[in-house]
């Protein structure tokens, strides 16, 4: 706590850029107005100072995750991404579009890059979201019935995609096609690296944007490496009756 108020909002953001989204919360700017306390900030807002402080008390720091996804069921995995990275980019997406076309509309005219990073990362968010509905209201759904009819000794009709790996190569290839945009994203920044003339919400959206990216790969890794060869797998021993 003592080291949050030594310093202002600027330099909290500049050493954790995920305080970002706090500030955003209680509509505390940290970007051109980023050198004031959170305590004169808030007293402008007329926030209790306690409040913002709590969040960022609260910030969960990353651990390195040696979860071992493999033992977990098809159902309880399925429900994982869809809670959790799914929701993810359902929340990054907006916050994300938000400050890659403010600092394009700013910084544009000296970094045209950050035109295509913005038209690029549009394009990723519409495909994203199509594609994250497609497996929670036709992929997901027909994982966990498989499931159901293994536990329950039941009948597993054949769906109206025939097989299971209809969906899962339609997926695969959505996934490569994000994996080669977030591919150019990351060559047209440098490697998420800011300009020397990057303002704190540049330097936050090429943050957020390599966030965005580990979290694509890691939520990538657990359907293509696990949900999926598990689930042509369970469909196979359900059809054939194989124990």
């Amino acid at each position: 706590m003592e080291q949050i108020i030594d310093k202002n909002i600027g330099a909290i953001v500049a050493q954790d850029y995920r305080t970002a989204a706090i500030f955003e919360k209680f509509g505390l700017d940290f970007c051109c107005n980023g050198r004031r306390s959170i305590e004169k900030a808030c007293q402008e807002k007329q926030i209790d100072p306690l409040e913002v402080y709590n969040a960022l008390d609260n910030l969960q720091t990353k651990t390195i995750d040696d979860t071992d996804y493999k033992t977990w069921s098809l159902d309880v995995l399925a429900n994982y991404i869809e809670n959790t990275h799914h929701k993810y980019v359902e929340d990054k997406i907006p916050v994300l579009l938000q400050y890659l076309e403010k600092i394009n509309n700013v910084h544009g005219n000296k970094h045209p890059e950050l035109d295509e990073v913005y038209n690029l990362f549009r394009a990723c968010a519409g495909e994203l979201t199509m594609h994250m509905k497609k497996e929670e209201l036709i992929l997901f759904p027909y994982i966990k019935k498989m499931v159901a009819s293994k536990k329950h000794k039941g009948i597993l009709n054949a769906p109206a995609f025939v097989t299971v790996q209809n969906p899962i190569q339609n997926m695969m290839h959505e996934h490569d096609n994000e994996g080669e945009r977030f591919r150019q994203i990351e060559l047209l920044t440098n490697g998420y690296t800011p300009s020397e003339d990057a303002c704190a919400t540049y330097t936050v959206s090429f943050a957020l944007l390599k966030e965005f990216q580990e979290d694509l790969h890691k939520h990538i890794h657990l359907e293509n490496n696990i949900l999926f060869p598990k689930a042509e797998k369970l469909e196979t021993e359900l059809l054939f009756h194989i124990d």
